[in-house]
């Protein structure tokens, strides 16, 4: 039953030996000179590509970035090192090459004029909280970049993975949220960050020991393993469920206020709510008054009592240009 998993996942024709997949994860097989200047070099290109992309908020240089990135083949190294038992210092170029990213995103901080509003930038705030669901993401990306490895003729989907998988720009975004005094923020990035590594070293140690590269440690040496692997998991698990929660709670403050403000500028003429964005429990308010007049921002406030939580504050910001500073939720 094993062998026909084995043959279905990857044909046996098409499987790439033990000796083959060792040469493509372990930087330290062949010539090291050439691949530790080859993983360093493109490291750092890529990281410095990623906060370029994240300052200015281009997604496609982000992608970019990421389908350069090497620091997946050390991660996946660290699943072949487990399912081998064999120490290849994987994890010694994953968290190396996680610092160097990371001092790059704080320089590129460091380097924007201080008017910049780097926070609000969609490529930080969209790494900062993860949830559940990227978990899930990671776990598949895992999954198939494991499988793609094994194979010798699906190497096309690799860019693929590379791109599903985000690993550098979370690490610039974690560099660029201490560098502008974030450091909540830079921990939800790092947070994506460990919980997509750890998805692809779980990924990979399945497909690998599944496939048979070598068996799988018995007795004592198996059950310290598992329970190793499930403390990392756990350890990543509760705050990704914690952000989850968080977000489906935002939301939902972000729903009640949207309705909060439609009805509180229903009296006036062509008024209405564009946007609504929240920064912890400041609620910005953008709302459109062709007119220029506004109801008294104090029957906001009222309206928005019970709907968020007090003593959040409350900022409108009109399209003529108009900042109101509603006050805080009684």
């Amino acid at each position: 039953m094993l062998t026909g998993f084995r043959d279905l996942l990857v044909p046996a024709a098409q499987r790439r030996t033990l000796d083959e997949l060792t040469a493509e994860l372990d930087l330290r097989s062949g010539d090291r000179a050439s691949r530790y200047s080859a993983y360093w070099t493109m490291l750092v290109l890529s990281a410095v590509i990623a906060a370029a992309g994240v300052i200015a908020d281009s997604t496609a240089t982000v992608i970019g970035a990421m389908i350069i990135a090497p620091l997946s083949t050390p991660i996946m190294g660290m699943a072949l090192g487990l399912v081998k038992r064999a120490k290849n210092r994987a994890d010694r170029f994953v968290l190396g090459g996680a610092a160097a990213v990371v001092a790059v995103g704080l320089l590129a901080s460091l380097a924007v004029p201080r008017s910049y509003d780097l926070l609000s930038n969609g490529q930080v705030s969209g790494r900062t909280s993860p949830g559940l669901a990227d978990l899930i993401a990671a776990m598949a990306t895992g999954l198939a970049g494991a499988v793609a490895l094994a194979r010798r003729d699906v190497a096309a989907v690799l860019p693929g993975v590379a791109i599903a998988i985000s690993l550098v720009p979370p690490l610039v975004v974690v560099g660029v949220c201490l560098g502008d005094g974030a450091p909540g923020l830079a921990l939800g990035a790092l947070v994506l960050f460990a919980s997509n590594a750890l998805s692809l070293v779980l990924a990979g140690t399945f497909i690998f020991a599944a496939l048979g590269y070598v068996e799988a440690p018995a007795g004592r040496t198996r059950a310290r393993t598992a329970l190793a692997l499930s403390a990392v998991g756990l350890v990543v698990l509760i705050p990704l469920g914690v952000s989850t929660a968080a977000n489906y709670l935002f939301a939902a403050w972000k729903t009640g206020v949207e309705h909060a403000a439609a009805e509180w500028l229903a009296a006036e003429p062509g008024a209405a709510v564009t946007d609504v964005r929240t920064h912890f429990t400041t609620f910005h308010v953008s709302v459109r008054a062709p007119g220029g007049g506004l109801p008294p921002v104090a029957a906001l406030l009222t309206r928005l009592h019970g709907v968020v939580p007090e003593g959040s504050s409350v900022v409108v910001d009109v399209t003529q240009g108009r900042t109101i500073k509603a006050g805080k939720v009684p």
